[in-house]
C-alpha cells in the first residue's frame, strides 16, 4: 500500500476515534531507519526517527491526545515505549512488549496516546532487541494547561538534554553477547543530546533564566550533570513540581527524568557543562558548552569535578527531594491535597533483584523469576482469554530464596488497592526500576536490609510522586502506590542489559467490571500477532 494511502486511512480512523473528544489533538509521522552516526567518533548503525538522532522532541499540553503514526522502515520488528506516560485505562498503547504487538519491517503503527492529568518531563525510547543501544529515544514535554498556576516564572529557553552512556559497538553486536549468555563491557563514554564530547551547546543570554529537561536514556551508569560556576534549581521531577532546592550537581539515575531551572548570571564567555559517571571505575566524562550569546571566549579551566562513588552523598540528595505541597500539578487544587500518608496500606510487596545462571546462562530476575517472553502479547492473550500464555501468580510478592529459573513472571494485584513496595538491591551496583502506567511516592529509602521497623523512617508528608526509583548497592527503597489504572504493567530494571536478560515482569492490575470507566476496549487498529493472530478487535 502507498504510503500516503495508509497515512489516510490512519488518520481517517483515528478522527472517528476520537470524534467528539473534548481535548486538543496532535498527529505526528515518524519514519524509523538505520542510518549512520558518529558520536563517539567511530561510525555506527544508528536507528533515527525522521532521520533525527535522537528523535523529535513531543510537545504537548495536559489532555492532550497524541496520534503518532510508526512507520518501521527497520529490516526488523520495531515498538517504541513511553517513559512515564501513564496510558490511562489504556495499557494496550503502552508499547512494550507484554502489552503490544511489534510493527513488523515496511508496516506502520498509530499509537493513540492521551497525556491525562499528566504534567512534566518524560522521553520514549525503543523497547525491543536492545535497539536502545542504537538510539531511536527522543523528550517528551507535557505542559500545563494554561489557566494552571505554574510554581515559577517562564523561562527564556526550555531544552531537552539526554543524557546517558554510550558503546562503540553497534546495538547488534551487544545483543549477540547477552543472547550468548555473557556481561557486556564497560561503555565507551557518555553522550548529551546524541553528541559525544564538546558536542552538545547551548546558547543563552546573560540574565536571563533557563529549564533544562534532563532525562538518563543510557543503559547501565547513574550519571552526575553539572553547569560550571552555575546553580541549578530542581522544579520538577517526573511530572511533580518539587520543593524548589538548589543543588550544584544532580545524580541523575538510569530512565530518571529532572527539570532544573538556572540563571546566565555569569561573566559572557563559554561554561562547561559536565556528565560523569557514578558508583564506577573508571569514571566517564563527557562535556557539553554553554554558550553565552555576548560570549568573549570559549571554556577555560579546569572541568569541574563531581561526586564520584559516594553513596551517602547521593542518599541524602534523594532525600532532600520532595513534592512542594502548595504548588499545583496537572489540575488546580495544591499537590499536597492527596494525603498519600494517611491511607492504610492494603498488601505489602517486596521484589529482590536477583541474578545467576540458569542453563549455563547469564540471567537476572526479580524474587528468584526471570521473565520469559510469550509467543503472544500478555494483554492480547489476556482480552482474548487465550490460555497457556501466562499464569498470574507465577512470581510471588515476596522473595523466595530459591535459585533462579525463568517463567514468563505475572503477579496480580486488585484494582484501586492500596500497596506498599519494597525494592531490595543486594548487588553492589546501584539499580533503578519503573512501574509503568502509575506515579508512585517514594517513602524511604536506605542501606541494608529492609524490615517492618524502617517504616518508622518513612516521608509519609511530601515524598516525591514519580514513576523510576534507584535502589543503592545492599539497600532498599520503599513506595506507596494507588492502584488506581487498570492493565497490564511492565514492571522493570532500567539497567538495560539486566532487564534483557529478565529482571522485569509484569503487573495485572485487574477488575471484572467489564465498564470503559475502569479500561478502554482494544483499540480497533490493534495489531493481533501470535495466538491473537486472525480474532478481530471491534467493529469501526
Amino acid at each position: 500500500m502507498p504510503r500516503n494511502v495508509a497515512v489516510l486511512i490512519a488518520v481517517g480512523a483515528v478522527l472517528i476515534a476520537i470524534a467528539g473528544a473534548e481535548d486538543p489533538y496532535k498527529f505526528f509521522t515518524w519514519n524509523v531507519t538505520y542510518g549512520d552516526i558518529y558520536p563517539l567518533g567511530v561510525r555506527q548503525q544508528g536507528i533515527l526517527i525522521n532521520g533525527q538522532f535522537p528523535g523529535p522532541d513531543i510537545h504537548s499540553v495536559t489532555n492532550d491526545n497524541l496520534i503518532i503514526n510508526v512507520f518501521n522502515s527497520l529490516p526488523e520488528p520495531f515498538l517504541i515505549s513511553w517513559n512515564g506516560i501513564q496510558q490511562r485505562r489504556n495499557s494496550f498503547e503502552d508499547g512494550v512488549y507484554g502489552t503490544t504487538c511489534p510493527i513488523p519491517p515496511g508496516k506502520n503503527f498509530t499509537y493513540i496516546l492521551q497525556v491525562k492529568d499528566q504534567i512534566g518531563s518524560f522521553y520514549y525510547f525503543p523497547s525491543l532487541a536492545f535497539h536502545k543501544a542504537a538510539g531511536g529515544f527522543g523528550g517528551i514535554r507535557i505542559l500545563s494547561r494554561p489557566r494552571i498556576p505554574v510554581p515559577f516564572d517562564e523561562p527564556a529557553g526550555d531544552f531537552t538534554v539526554l543524557i546517558g552512556d554510550w558503546y562503540k559497538a553497534n546495538h547488534t553486536t551487544l545483543r549477540r553477547v547477552l543472547d550468548a549468555g555473557h556481561r557486556i563491557p564497560f561503555p565507551a563514554g557518555i553522550l548529551i543530546n546524541g553528541r559525544g564530547p564538546g558536542g552538545a551547546s547551548f546558547t543563552v543570554e546573560q540574565g536571563k533564566t533557563y529549564r533544562l529537561r534532563i532525562s538518563n536514556v543510557g543503559l547501565q551508569n547513574s550519571l552526575n550533570f553539572r553547569i560550571q560556576n552555575h546553580k541549578m534549581k530542581l522544579v520538577e521531577v517526573e511530572g511533580t513540581h518539587t520543593v524548589q532546592q538548589t543543588y550544584s550537581s544532580l545524580d541523575v539515575h538510569l530512565g530518571q527524568s529532572y527539570s532544573v531551572l538556572f540563571t546566565a548570571d555569569q561573566p559572557g564567555q563559554d561554561y562547561y557543562i559536565v556528565v560523569s559517571s557514578r558508583f564506577t571505575t573508571p569514571i566517564l566524562t563527557t562535556t557539553g558548552v554553554l554558550h553565552y550569546s555576548n560570549s568573549a571566549g570559549k571554556v577555560s579551566g579546569p572541568i569541574p569535578g563531581g561526586p564520584t562513588i559516594q553513596v551517602d552523598w547521593s542518599l541524602n540528595q534523594a532525600r532532600s527531594i520532595r513534592t512542594n505541597l502548595t504548588a499545583s500539578g496537572p489540575r488546580p487544587n495544591p499537590q499536597g491535597s492527596y494525603h498519600y500518608g494517611m491511607i492504610n496500606t492494603s498488601r505489602t510487596i517486596i521484589l529482590q533483584s536477583s541474578a545467576g545462571q540458569v542453563n549455563g546462562m547469564q540471567r537476572y530476575g526479580i524474587n528468584s523469576v526471570s521473565f520469559k517472553p510469550a509467543d503472544t502479547p500478555l494483554k492480547l492473550a489476556d482480552y482474548f482469554n487465550i490460555g497457556g500464555v501466562f499464569r498470574v501468580g507465577s512470581i510471588s510478592d515476596r522473595p523466595t530464596g530459591g535459585g533462579l529459573y525463568e517463567d514468563t513472571s505475572v503477579m496480580g494485584a486488585d484494582f484501586r488497592a492500596y500497596v506498599e513496595i519494597v525494592f531490595e538491591n543486594p548487588s553492589n551496583i546501584v539499580l533503578s526500576y519503573h512501574i509503568d502506567g502509575y506515579q508512585f511516592f517514594v517513602v524511604g529509602m536506605d542501606g541494608g536490609q529492609w524490615t517492618q521497623a524502617s517504616r518508622n523512617g518513612y516521608n509519609l508528608r511530601d515524598g516525591v510522586a514519580r514513576s523510576t526509583i534507584q535502589v543503592y548497592p545492599k539497600s532498599w527503597s520503599a513506595i506507596y502506590v494507588a492502584l488506581d489504572n487498570v492493565g497490564m504493567w511492565n514492571v522493570r530494571t532500567e539497567y538495560w542489559a539486566r532487564q534483557y536478560l529478565g529482571e522485569q515482569f509484569y503487573l495485572r492490575v485487574y477488575t471484572n467490571s467489564g465498564s470503559i470507566r475502569d479500561e478502554f476496549p482494544i483499540p480497533k487498529n490493534a495489531r493481533l500477532c501470535g495466538r491473537a493472530a486472525g480474532r478481530h478487535t471491534r467493529p469501526l
